[in-house]
Formats: C-alpha cells, structure tokens, sequence
C-alpha cells in the first residue's frame, strides 16, 4: 500500500486499535504489555476514565478560542502546576520542543538584559531537547543533527554529570547565561548522576549570576518518584520545562520560570495559537489531580525499584548486563552488546520496550502498572535477554 506519510520513522510492524490500562491491543486483537507508555506520556495508561471524563465534558463546551482571551482552564492549571513546584509562573505551548524553545528565548533575553551580544548556553553531551532548530542545536547528539546544519550558534557542550566541566567553561567563557540540563538523560540511555549533580549547578548558577534550566519534559510529573525531579535535590531551578505525562495523551507543554527567569517574557516576546487551550488544560488538570488523588508519585518511586531490584535479581548471572539504574519509573538495563534487536523480539512476545544509546534497554512504563503486571514485564523481558545473550 502507498503511503502519503514522509518516512521520518522507522515504524514497528504493528497497528495498535485500542488500549486499556498498560494494555495495548493490535487490529488482530493481540495483546501487548506497555512497558514504553508512548515514550513517558501515558503515565494514567490508556483510556483512563479521568482523561475521558475530562475530554469529553470540555469538548462540548468550548475546545479553542486563542490566547487573545482569559482562558480559565489555563489559569487553574498555571496555579496548580507552581503550587505543586515552587515556580512563578508559566507559558504554555503544545510539545517538549515547544516548552524547551521558551526556555531558551528566556535565557536569551536574560543575556541581552546583562549586554552580552552572544549569550550562550551549557549544554549536555548525550542530551536530547527537541527538533526543532534550536532545540536541535542544543542537543548532545550529533546523529539527529546531521544533514541540518548550520546549527544555532550560542551552545557550548560539556559531558554530563561533570561538574569540573562546567567549571572549565565558565571560567573560559564570559558570556554564559544558563545551564540547561536533564536531570535524568532519558534518550541517551537513562543516564542518572551523581545524587548531588543539580545541587552543584544550582551552586554555580547562584555563583556567576545565570540560570539554572531543567529540561523535565521526560522526567516530570511523576516518573521519577517526585512531581519533578529537582525536589529530589530540595533545591528549585529558574526555569523548568513540561510535557509528556502532563497531558497524558493530549498534546501540551509547559514552560515554568521563577524570580528573574520569571519578568522577562512580555506581551509580544512569546506566543503559540494553541498553547494552553481549554482542552488540552482540561484534561492535564485531570491528569495532576488523579495522580495527585491516587498518591502515584510514591507508587512511581516504590514500584520503580521493584522492578530494577526484579531484573538484579534474574539477570545476575548474565555476563552481559553493565548494569540496571533507575529513577523511580525510569528504568534502564544495560548490555555489553548492541541490543536493538531486542525491541521486535519483545514485541513478538506482546511487550513494548524501547532501546537507546545502542545498548541500553528503556522502560518507561504506566505509573499505574499493577504488580502482576510488574512480574510479567520482568519474565518476559528476562526470557529475551538471556536467549539474545546466550
């Protein structure tokens, strides 16, 4: 059959049809264990009956009127998303690019406010922040930028978790104005660092007077065991970047800012014709509120290290396995081999796993996984490694 979509995905052989919890279900009414939750957005899984509650109420009342207007919706989710983080305030835009974009006008604009006529960003080797160009740009991974050069200028990188890197830059450079980073790296391997990382940047930015930016778009609302990350260090960054989990589904993003980071953009500096529309606030108020409701940030934690001490515990006769990390429900396993492979076979067997950096195995999956659930993902997956390693 002919397809009418620009190949820009190398597709997995499957047409899901309908879904349920961390079931999915293909037009051959298979049935598949989601371990990847649409990349760490389906946090509630699927057709979670708050999300369908709170689309369906919302569509027959009002769907899109523009930012030319008060949005109420939009006001209520901004109140509730500081009240849960400590931050000021916060724009509104539709995907993780999006967010990071606004994130990187502000620290642009904090930089001419101090008269730098290049301000310049730290960025993260391995790191991933969106396609767009200037998300592109100040990526950590030369494979997505290729062919699109030149990249935005403005960018220095460093490797992650090295904080005697940023040092060095700093020192070099007098024009920075932020540092931007994952707290967790998620598609560069689920690389997790050292547990006083961020606090040693919060230091340094307080020390040379720039902004600290937190790419959460993977690792907020939830995933790791916190609303976001950063509370795990007791510390609250300038500026703070949403996606994924918070709509569940529904398409939205969210750029908070707090103090200094907070009063620079103005009318006019910034917008998006759908961001923050009744609809998609709708449903991320429903999404916080269930999580909220159903306390799944501590179960993200409890289950999270479930299932790493689960695959420890299989596994620790395989001589290939580097080793398992996690975060709360971010869990990587990795292997001394190339491992992609491992992602059809694991579909064959009715589980969606993902595999980044080449050797790592990715599991992203519902917060809301049942323990059952739990026990099967581990001897499904379990099973592959070891017949793929063997």
């Amino acid at each position: 059959m002919t397809s009418h979509i620009m190949p820009t995905y190398g597709r997995l052989d499957v047409t899901f049809t309908k879904g349920e919890g961390a079931w999915l279900w293909d037009q051959d009414n298979k049935r598949y264990l989601d371990a990847l939750s649409g990349i760490a957005v389906c946090s509630l899984g699927h057709a979670h009956p708050a999300v369908h509650k709170a689309l369906c109420a919302q569509s027959q009342q009002l769907v899109h009127t523009s930012n030319l207007y008060h949005i109420p919706g939009q006001e209520k989710l901004a109140t509730k998303l500081c009240e849960l983080s400590g931050m000021d305030n916060v724009f509104f835009s539709n995907s993780g690019a999006e967010a990071n974009e606004a994130a990187i006008k502000i620290a642009r604009l904090f930089g001419h406010e101090k008269n730098h006529t290049n301000p310049t960003i730290i960025v993260m080797q391995q790191s991933f922040h969106g396609r767009t160009m200037a998300t592109l740009s100040a990526t950590g991974n030369p494979k997505v930028q290729a062919g699109f050069e030149p990249l935005l200028n403005g960018f220095v990188h460093v490797p992650f978790n090295d904080i005697a890197a940023i040092e060095s830059v700093l020192k070099q450079h007098d024009n920075i104005v932020a540092i931007l980073v994952e707290p967790v790296q998620g598609e560069g391997g689920v690389n997790i660092p050292a547990p006083d990382y961020l606090n040693k940047i919060r230091a340094l930015c307080d020390q040379h007077d720039i902004l600290m930016m937190l790419d959460e778009v993977q690792t907020g609302i939830g995933r790791t065991g916190a609303w976001f990350a950063f509370q795990h260090n007791h510390i609250i960054p300038d500026v703070c970047t949403l996606a994924k989990a918070l709509g569940n589904g529904m398409p939205i993003g969210a750029c908070m800012a707090k103090g200094k980071a907070s009063k620079l953009l103005t009318a006019g500096k910034h917008g998006s014709t759908y961001g923050g529309s009744p609809l998609a606030c709708s449903v991320a108020l429903a999404v916080l509120n269930t999580i909220e409701e159903q306390q799944l940030c501590q179960q993200a934690s409890d289950k999270g290290n479930a299932i790493a001490q689960a695959f420890s515990t299989r596994l620790k006769n395989n001589p290939h396995i580097v080793n398992i990390r996690n975060k709360g429900m971010m869990i990587g396993i990795e292997l001394d081999l190339p491992c992609a492979e491992l992602v059809s076979l694991a579909l064959d067997a009715g589980l969606l796993i993902n595999v980044t950096g080449d050797t790592s195995i990715r599991l992203l999956p519902p917060l809301i996984i049942s323990y059952e659930q739990i026990d099967l993902l581990v001897d499904i997956l379990s099973s592959l490694i070891d017949g793929y390693t063997t």
